[in-house]
């Protein structure tokens, strides 16, 4: 046996864990903790020790397990024995040896062995004993369980059952009241109906003329007696002969409702056989009263256990297994509907239903949560326009609609505990925290080469746009600088026209945006992108027109510029500060400061500082050394080293926190930017960060957030009635460019993603089959190799093993570190699938003023050019009233005698058409010339 823990033992053993610490203390044995692992020597020592206490002679345990518990000996002897044959038809008897083989097999076992066995003996019969006595006694109290719920249940039928009685005395008397001229048969039934209640000794009366005798309980009911239960053996029954009452078909048909007192149709079909008269006048006439016949049919059939409602469902099918030549027993079964518990009732109303819409739905589990078949949700969609199996999955939206469209309520699926959890989580701790003023946070946004980096390295101090690829930045950089107005954390967006993501994130992540433009070039189109991010996220704005050193600096053409798109300067009567600057020689830059702290008081900044850290994913990366790496911004609490995060998908301990200068720091507060480290992989840049208690609750909020992505992505685009439209219009079959693309931080690849993908027309498209952040992989070659794609790498290289894919696989690879030169090469590739096109264009038009007749050409048209040239070697068509009713070349062309190759305008010519002699005069001919255009996106 292996070891195990204490608590295990003691679980095993089935006694409490402080018992069995005591018994080991006992025994010598020194433990303190039930997680302690106790060995099978200990165990054997504990057991030594347990029969000396218990006064029993304890096995020997430690037994040479090398020497035998027993010996078989085995002997086998081999001999001869000749037997005689008689000979055949006086023939001499001949001796036959036959070979014997004796076998002796025999067993000596150790006597302390069979000492041991004949001590564990009693011991196993006595624990058999107790096993079968346990078990017994679990079987008794199940027995008187179920034997009570039964009486329950019974119970619960006679009062059920009189209930029902008082209910049809009830109506009787009221139709007693409404029918006076059937008075005397109600009445009847009514005292008949009572007349047990009323004289419960009362013997029933035997009739003489009946011959056949029927079999009888006596009703325990009236007696105020408990019905027996379904499992005991019945009562002894009781022979009696019960006279046939009288029974009226009018009273019958006067209280349908009385469904316990109706006549069965295997009673009313067996009349003959007993000798009763066949009609009701004569069966009336008979002595007996109603409450002897009612008994009769009531237990004449042994079913004292049932209910009303249960015996007159079985009288109801047994009369449809009746003779079919019955017609009252048929007439009687089919009026007589199923009013048992069992029997079906349609529904008056629809059911409405309330059906769980999750982010992903299957169709048949939509069908089962509706109750309704596959087929109707699967209409309902093609009714919508959705053209989806039972198999496929749709999305949330396209699920409500489906669900009201059936007439059911859609109610959303609330089963994720951790996300809420978190959510309260963080509301808790912005509501519960003391607020203090917190730096400002401001973006620097503006058109490319405006100088926003350079801007920012004057205030800093730093050189960081000499350092950058093609002098443009390309990265969203974090930074918090400690000025003589106090700290200002500064955001560097880059300023190409591709990174449009990546400055509405800026722009959405801060308090106030620095719009930055050059003086001597004005507005450009991405200045104007800037101030849109700026007024979609509701924050101030601060026009910074740089390059005032410059000769051709203009401020009053930058402001006249942003006043087209409502940033009006202070000095012309609105609410937005210009202040020039210069970030080559530093003038303006103290005032810029001081607008800045300006519009901080004036916002009041404030953010809890003490309690868990929020934020959000400035940029995030994949290095080699440190694994994945994300620059986050704290907007509230305070992120430490050892915090656990959850950030998007991904979540992780913080094992570093390392400012912009490199240095390691153990907090940061709220408006610090940091990079962390310690993420299970590279989150999306914009995702929220949040820290959390524990990191069970952040593998689950991540976990969850995992399988929600993971569902969108399985929802499948089911096809449209318009983009199958679509399709079937276009004709010529889309080329498609597959692109595999790797950048060094996740912000850049993004922006790589949205501008390649908006490359393409109707022609030819580029299809981004996978992007990510870090070096090319060989897993990355092997995808490319499979999809035939073009691999791009920005700011990375392949490694070793993927370099040995890409020239087995004579892959395209190129490298880059300026987002506008893959633009560009991108461009060119895709342009190269598109093709030549041929266009025609007319180069010359004459006119047919007559035609003559020739024996060599047939007919010969007299022409004047009124258009162009008309070339001999060029294609022609002949128009006749603007319609062409030929195309062809041309056979000859001459000017006088003389064959030319080309005639001009203004100049007449004799034009013979190949093969076409049906010119007329006022015909044109058209010269026209085919050339190939390479097509352009």
């Amino acid at each position: 046996m292996s070891d195990v823990t204490i608590k295990q033992l003691a679980q095993v053993l089935g006694m409490p864990v402080d018992k069995l610490l005591t018994q080991l203390g006992e025994a010598g044995m020194k433990f303190s903790d039930q997680e302690q692992v106790i060995s099978s020597t200990e165990k054997v020592k504990l057991l030594g020790f347990l029969r000396r206490t218990h006064g029993k002679s304890e096995a020997v345990a430690e037994v040479d397990d090398s020497a035998p518990r027993q010996i078989t000996l085995k002997r086998r002897t081999v001999g001869e024995l000749k037997v005689a044959t008689p000979g055949g038809r006086g023939a001499a008897a001949t001796a036959k040896t036959v070979n014997v083989e004796v076998r002796a097999k025999r067993t000596y076992v150790k006597r302390s062995v069979i000492a041991e066995e004949a001590s564990a003996e009693p011991e196993r019969e006595d624990a058999v004993r107790k096993l079968q006595e346990s078990q017994q006694q679990r079987e008794q109290e199940e027995r008187e369980r179920i034997e009570a719920e039964q009486r329950r249940q019974a119970e619960a039928q006679q009062r059920a059952l009189d209930d029902q009685q008082r209910k049809a005395e009830q109506e009787q008397r009221e139709a007693e009241a409404a029918t006076p001229e059937v008075e005397p048969v109600t009445s009847g039934k009514v005292e008949a109906a009572a007349e047990p209640e009323a004289t419960p000794e009362a013997p029933p009366a035997v009739a003489a003329a009946d011959d056949a005798s029927t079999v009888q309980r006596i009703d325990q009911r009236e007696l105020g007696m408990i019905l027996p239960r379904i499992h005991e053996p019945r009562k002894r029954e009781k022979l009696v002969k019960p006279a046939a009452a009288p029974a009226a078909p009018a009273a019958a048909a006067a209280t349908p409702a009385r469904t316990a007192a109706a006549a069965t149709p295997a009673a009313a079909g067996s009349d003959a056989a007993r000798g009763k008269p066949k009609h009701s006048r004569e069966r009336a006439e008979l002595p007996g009263n109603k409450e002897d016949r009612e008994a009769g049919k009531r237990f004449a059939g042994g079913q004292m256990h049932l209910s009303e409602a249960d015996r007159a469902r079985r009288s109801s099918s047994s009369g449809k297994r009746g003779k079919p030549g019955r017609s009252g027993g048929r007439e009687m079964s089919r009026s007589s509907a199923p009013s048992g518990p069992h029997g079906f009732s349609r529904p008056t109303a629809p059911v409405v239903r309330e059906v769980v819409i999750s982010d992903s739905n299957i169709v048949a589990d939509l069908a089962q949560k509706m109750a309704v078949k596959g087929s109707e949700v699967v209409k309902a969609l093609f009714k919508m326009g959705v053209m989806a199996t039972i198999n496929q999955t749709v999305d949330h939206d396209t699920a409500v609609l489906v669900v009201e469209e059936l007439g059911h309520t859609p109610v959303a699926d609330n089963q994720n505990n951790a996300e809420e959890t978190l959510a309260a989580h963080t509301q808790n701790v912005e509501l519960e925290g003391e607020k203090i003023t917190r730096p400002p946070v401001v973006t620097i946004m503006g058109h490319v080469d405006h100088g926003k980096t350079s801007l920012l390295d004057y205030i800093r101090r730093t050189k960081v746009a000499s350092g950058e690829a093609g002098g443009i930045t390309q990265h969203i950089g974090a930074y918090h600088v400690e000025t003589s107005k106090g700290v200002i954390t500064f955001l560097d967006t880059p300023g190409h026209a591709a990174f449009t993501s990546m400055r509405a994130r800026g722009a959405q992540s801060t308090d106030i945006v620095i719009l930055v433009v050059a003086a001597d070039d004005g507005v450009m189109p991405q200045t104007v992108e800037a101030v849109k991010h700026a007024r979609a996220a509701k924050v101030p704005l601060i026009v910074a027109v740089n390059k005032m050193d410059k000769d051709g600096a203009n401020p009053d053409n930058v402001k006249q510029g942003l006043v087209q798109y409502e940033v009006v300067p202070e000095d012309w009567g609105g609410d937005v500060q210009f202040i020039p600057v210069s970030a080559k020689t530093g003038a303006g830059v103290e005032d810029l400061l001081d607008a800045i702290s300006v519009q901080a008081e004036v916002m009041e900044l404030k953010a809890v500082a003490d309690g868990r850290a929020s934020g959000v994913v400035i940029e995030s990366s994949l290095d080699r050394g440190r694994g994945p790496v994300a620059t986050v911004l704290v907007q509230q609490g305070t992120l430490r080293k050892g915090d656990f995060v959850v950030c998007g998908v991904e979540y992780g301990r913080m094992r570093a926190l390392i400012d912009e200068t490199g240095k390691q720091v153990t907090e940061a507060g709220p408006s610090i930017p940091v990079q962390v480290l310690g993420l299970s992989g590279v989150p999306e840049t914009g995702d929220d960060f949040v820290a959390v208690e524990d990191e069970r609750l952040a593998r689950e909020v991540a976990e969850e957030r995992q399988q929600k992505r993971r569902e969108t992505r399985m929802v499948s685009k089911s096809n449209r009635l318009e983009d199958i439209i679509a399709k079937m219009g276009q004709g010529v079959e889309q080329q498609t460019l597959n692109i595999l693309v790797k950048g060094d931080v996740q912000g850049s690849v993004e922006a790589l993603r949205e501008s390649l993908t908006q490359i393409g027309n109707d022609r030819v498209r580029v299809n981004v089959v996978a992007s990510g952040v870090g070096g090319i992989t060989e897993s990355d070659a092997t995808l490319a190799a499979a999809s035939k794609a073009l691999i791009i790498g920005f700011n990375v290289r392949a490694d070793a093993s993927a370099r040995k894919v890409i020239e087995t696989g004579g892959l395209d690879v190129r490298y880059f570190s300026i987002i506008y030169d893959v633009i560009d090469q991108v461009t060119q590739a895709a342009t190269g699938l598109l093709g030549m096109e041929v266009r025609e264009d007319i180069i010359g038009i004459a006119e047919v003023r007559d035609v003559f007749r020739s024996s060599k050409f047939g007919a010969v048209a007299g022409c004047m050019v009124t258009e162009g040239t008309v070339k001999r070697s060029k294609p022609i068509r002949v128009l006749r009233d603007n319609v062409v009713i030929f195309e062809g070349e041309l056979e000859s062309l001459r000017r006088f005698k003389d064959l030319v190759d080309e005639v001009r305008n203004g100049m007449e010519c004799g034009i013979a058409v190949k093969q076409y002699n049906d010119v007329k005069p006022g015909d044109q001919i058209e010269c026209f010339e085919r050339t190939e255009v390479a097509r352009t996106l």
